[in-house]
């Protein structure tokens, strides 16, 4: 069902040894045809995402050299033998499969997303792995309802507005941290309630305040070593603090008897064990496709570059420059 040669030269983003974004280098790389259940996708637009940099930096090692890049979107260019799910010239998104940073990449088939018609390759990678990272981080662990308080750490990032909007559309009051006055501007379009800027603030008494001394029953927490502490004395009663990333570097730990003082329960979250087939994943991607399509989630694409300046996207993650989605065009 394939028609295309033994191996595909394509441009690459390349890191060859783990570092800061300069390791990120222009190169050729080859890739084979499709083997056994596998898709070559020619990329239109690869997503940028915060653990890409720590790949990169080797926070998270991965074998080198290696080609960066969780998420894409582009066209179907030939499948392996044993693919019928889709076929040459379908559109498509992925997430969770590595080395979108380039023209082309080869995936599982069954990781593979249809896009729907009328949605632009640029929402096509900017919605799987930061729409469902939020899906299952609201859904799988503490679902708000109506009433509930809802505490999103980093809520001006790509993963961080698309919890704000979740969680007001399930009826929740949402409080959101920012770094900046630009960045609480974007979460309060976003929806949420009240924004604290914690460079001036005492988040954990400002959650107190603002929920005259209840605290939130669900934190969302992808910053680690500088908010967890807080959250401890920002959660309400059988409060859920959940933790699924460490942007600033790996809380310090507890003992788990502190959980006790207010009946906390605390969880560490990763979407590869919420996707773990084929059918989990196209229902978290479908929930968010809906989402977008009824107009009430909308992810926000705040920079697109071209793929040579992958190295410049990693910066500016790196620097909290952003807000919402960056995206690497590939044709440019």
């Amino acid at each position: 069902m394939t028609d295309s040669p033994s191996t595909t030269d394509v441009r690459a983003m390349v890191v060859n040894s783990y570092g800061g974004p300069d390791t990120l280098t222009p190169e050729e790389v080859r890739l084979k045809a499709p083997a056994r259940g596998e898709v070559l996708v020619r990329l239109a637009v690869a997503g940028v995402n915060f653990v890409d940099t720590y790949m990169r930096r080797g926070l998270y090692p991965v074998p080198l050299p290696f080609t960066p890049g969780l998420e894409g979107a582009g066209v179907v260019e030939a499948v392996g033998p044993g693919v019928s799910n889709v076929r040459p010239g379908d559109r498509v998104a992925y997430a969770q499969q590595q080395g979108a940073y380039a023209e082309a990449t080869l995936v599982p088939a069954d990781s593979l997303i249809p896009l729907p018609e009328g949605m632009s390759f640029e929402e096509g990678a900017a919605f799987p792995l930061q729409g469902m990272t939020a899906h299952y981080l609201i859904h799988e662990y503490r679902k708000p309802s109506e009433g509930d308080v809802v505490l999103v750490h980093a809520a001006a990032g790509g993963v961080g507005l698309l919890l704000v909007q979740w969680a007001r559309h399930l009826g929740a009051r949402v409080i959101g941290t920012v770094s900046t006055e630009e960045k609480a501007e974007a979460v309060r379009q976003a929806g949420a309630h009240d924004v604290i800027l914690y460079t001036e603030q005492d988040f954990a008494e400002e959650t107190l305040r603002l929920t005259d001394g209840r605290g939130a029953d669900l934190i969302i927490d992808g910053v680690g070593a500088s908010t967890f502490a807080g959250n401890l004395r920002a959660a309400a009663l059988r409060g859920h603090i959940v933790v699924f990333g460490a942007a600033s570097g790996p809380a310090d730990p507890i003992s788990p008897n502190v959980l006790m003082d207010r009946s906390l329960s605390l969880s560490g979250g990763d979407l590869w064990h919420f996707m773990e087939t084929s059918q989990d994943m196209l229902s978290r991607a479908h929930a968010v496709i809906e989402g977008i399509e009824n107009g009430w989630l909308k992810p926000h694409i705040s920079r697109v570059l071209p793929l040579a300046e992958a190295a410049e996207a990693h910066r500016l993650l790196g620097e909290r420059q952003t807000i919402g989605k960056v995206l690497l065009s590939i044709a440019n």
